[in-house]
């Protein structure tokens, strides 16, 4: 038997969000059905051409670029 998904809580901002997934303890299969989850398509996207930034976890990394 599944266990009810949780209701995502209301935030005031980005921020708050963030530091609630980030928290540790709360797991996003704990809040969305991912077996329900379809694939998105996007083909009017267009590439950016600003260079941006990502910070990623060390366990992240494939290998030193």
């Amino acid at each position: 038997m599944r266990t009810p998904l949780k209701a995502i809580p209301k935030f005031e901002n980005e921020g708050e969000e963030r530091a609630f997934w980030e928290s540790h303890g709360n797991d996003s299969t704990e809040y969305f059905d991912w077996d329900k989850a379809k694939l998105a398509s996007f083909p009017r996207l267009k590439p950016s051409t600003q260079t941006i930034s990502i910070c990623t976890p060390e366990e992240m990394h494939v290998g030193d670029v």
